[in-house]
């Protein structure tokens, strides 16, 4: 089994706050200040470290592709958030992550996020054939168009571009803080279910492209994945 996820987040201000110099009072301003001094940049998008989860999506699918079940979760209480993902991925003893920059963000942030909420994550996550990064148990879509860092990360949205398909139709990653500002939780999770159905779509499509998957089966499952993504994106 594979479990094909993504996580969305807003900034842990009260976290940095504790680690700032003279913290900026107003959030936007705080943010900004967080992103020169632990960023090292100006784009306001800060380190996994620095964030707090408010949604996350999951797909399972069977080894060969095909879908068998979703789950999800989105609200305040991130406690609560990661102790019903951990007990998702404690359904299947042996299963594999499909991601896009997982490895680079999701996956440290709930070993952040877990630390500060004293929880204990599942065994799986930090098994070898997760940890290994060259790993066929733990599919980062970067590492695998990049060749592992050798050429540039492509963003998800643009290889929806390259193979024809529009993602990211219900929001950006930098609008989930204002979404979640105006109460929007279940819109937050209805855009990660966008994610997670778009990574899955691109991943059939590098399958059936180095030849794991014949076109028969691409076909089939990429017909089936289109009509959901469609229906997520009219929803």
């Amino acid at each position: 089994m594979f479990f094909i996820f993504d996580v969305e987040t807003i900034p842990d201000f009260e976290f940095v706050r504790h680690v700032i110099d003279e913290p900026e009072e107003d959030e936007d301003e705080l943010l900004l200040q967080a992103s020169e001094e632990l960023a090292r940049n100006s784009s306001g998008f800060l380190p996994p470290m620095f964030h707090r989860m408010v949604s996350w999506v999951g797909l399972w699918i069977e080894n060969n592709g095909m879908p068998k079940q979703k789950v999800s979760w989105h609200g305040t209480d991130e406690r609560q958030g990661l102790e019903q993902l951990f007990d998702a991925l404690s359904t299947y003893k042996d299963f594999g992550l499909i991601h896009h920059n997982g490895r680079g963000f999701d996956l440290p942030l709930l070993t952040y996020r877990a630390m500060k909420h004293s929880l204990q994550m599942p065994m799986r996550l930090n098994h070898y054939d997760i940890k290994y990064r060259y790993s066929n148990d733990n599919v980062d879509l970067l590492d695998e168009f990049s060749n592992y860092g050798a050429s540039s990360w492509p963003k998800l949205k643009h290889l929806g571009h390259l193979i024809d398909i529009p993602f990211k139709q219900t929001g950006e990653g930098n609008e989930v803080l204002e979404m979640y500002r105006r109460g929007e939780l279940p819109e937050i999770e209805h855009y990660c279910y966008e994610d997670v159905m778009a990574t899955y779509v691109v991943w059939l499509h590098l399958k059936y492209t180095v030849g794991d998957i014949n076109k028969e089966l691409f076909d089939n499952l990429n017909k089936r994945a289109m009509g959901k993504l469609k229906e997520i994106q009219a929803g």
